[in-house]
């Protein structure tokens, strides 16, 4: 088996991930001390089926969905209507299932391109917080979802990228996407997901095999410069740890 990183939990496959990731962000939402929940969503096929179940029978009235704000780690820059936009993707799997406020819903700006809608989801994120700096005793995020890339990125922050190396912006630019689909994206900065009470990977599959052993060895993947200034947890299938 590879060797994980710290704060895994290993899972019997995506469905079980998906499911102890909800359970997850239930336990988030009861133990939140504030009025407002921000919750930080991220793309893919795994988060995908975690949000739908938090739409279903069995979660969705266990959450305080007036309380609850969602935002977004990262997004392309295209429309939202775009097959590939996260945005798009969090509401086919909502669905009409949650009672979602609309105004609860903070979306990347993506009609006026990266640095343009970067500058945007920067000013949301601190309208919402009150303040232009980061507290590290008051976080911006209650739970921020992260995954991994085959390359090691997470959110879009991608190997050799500047985005990885900036330390003062909350939102930053992705002119050049690492992999496909090469299309401009925006992404939040290290200092942002680590302005949480809680950071979880959901990792799944033997494709993430390769970068889980890359972070065991030691290498400095952007993926393994992910911190929190609460906990950091990580929910990896049988598939994906070769268990």
């Amino acid at each position: 088996m590879i060797a994980l990183p710290p704060n895994t939990t290993l899972l019997p496959d995506a469905e079980a991930t998906a499911r102890a990731a909800a359970d997850h962000l239930v336990a988030i939402a009861e133990t939140a001390a504030s009025e407002r929940i921000a919750i930080c969503l991220s793309g893919g096929s795994t988060p995908k089926r975690l949000y739908e179940l938090l739409a279903s029978e069995a979660y969705v009235d266990r959450l305080p969905w007036s309380r609850l704000h969602w935002f977004f780690g990262d997004d392309r820059v295209v429309p939202w209507d775009d097959p590939l936009s996260n945005v798009r993707m969090v509401r086919e799997a909502f669905g009409h299932g949650a009672a979602l406020p609309p105004t609860h819903f903070h979306f990347i700006a993506s009609d006026e391109g990266a640095e343009i809608g970067a500058r945007a989801y920067q000013r949301t994120l601190q309208q919402y917080y009150g303040a232009e700096t980061l507290d590290p005793a008051r976080p911006l995020f209650d739970l921020v979802l992260l995954g991994l890339g085959s390359d090691g990125h997470t959110a879009s922050l991608f190997p050799g990228k500047p985005a990885v190396e900036e330390t003062k912006a909350w939102v930053a630019p992705v002119p050049e996407a690492g992999m496909e689909p090469f299309v401009p994206r925006i992404t939040l900065t290290f200092p942002a997901i680590a302005s949480s009470r809680s950071v979880l990977f959901l990792v799944n599959g033997a494709g993430k095999r390769d970068p889980l052993s890359r972070l065991a060895a030691g290498e400095d993947l952007p993926s393994g410069r992910a911190r929190s200034e609460g906990h950091l947890e990580w929910f990896i299938d049988k598939a994906a740890a070769d268990a």
